[in-house]
């Protein structure tokens, strides 16, 4: 029965770290660059009002959740890291975890917090918006290759086990 549930939950991880990973991907792919076409108050403006919306149980269960199905599955597949799909299950688990929910608490959670106590319509705040649309947008592309790779690995990682 472990084996089955250590495969389950290599998929399982795989699914959601690809769910997280795509929501990721349209932020930096259209979304900060639609916003970052808007006037700076407005955009700073639009993407307060996203950072507040994003926290609701749907969005924090995949990307929170994911992040402790990775750390579970990672702990079960600590007992035989001499075969490759546990090795490959815990590097994707790290990924996850470090890449995307680790970036996410560390560097883009701060700058949300900045954004949301800047004062609008000031020079500062204009300053502030360029700088966040940036920065916030390379960490978020981080996120987005650690949470895709994290999905690769767990789906080889599946594989691999089916396989065997």
């Amino acid at each position: 029965m472990p084996d089955n549930l250590i495969t389950g939950l290599s998929f399982a991880a795989a699914f959601g770290a690809a769910l997280v990973g795509g929501v990721f991907f349209g932020f930096s792919n259209f979304i900060m660059a639609g916003l970052g076409r808007l006037p700076p108050a407005e955009g700073a403006a639009a993407m307060n009002s996203i950072n507040v919306t994003v926290i609701n149980p749907a969005f924090m269960t995949a990307l929170f959740g994911t992040g402790l199905l990775c750390l579970a599955v990672a702990a079960l597949s600590l007992g035989s890291l001499a075969a490759l799909d546990a090795r490959l299950i815990l590097a994707a688990a790290l990924l996850y975890v470090l890449g995307c929910d680790g970036v996410t608490m560390v560097l883009n959670v701060p700058l949300n917090n900045a954004l949301a106590a800047a004062a609008t319509g000031t020079p500062e705040a204009g300053a502030l918006w360029t700088r966040y649309l940036s920065e916030w947008t390379l960490w978020n592309s981080v996120r987005t290759a650690a949470c895709l790779a994290a999905a690769a690995l767990f789906v080889w990682a599946g594989a691999l086990r089916v396989a065997a």
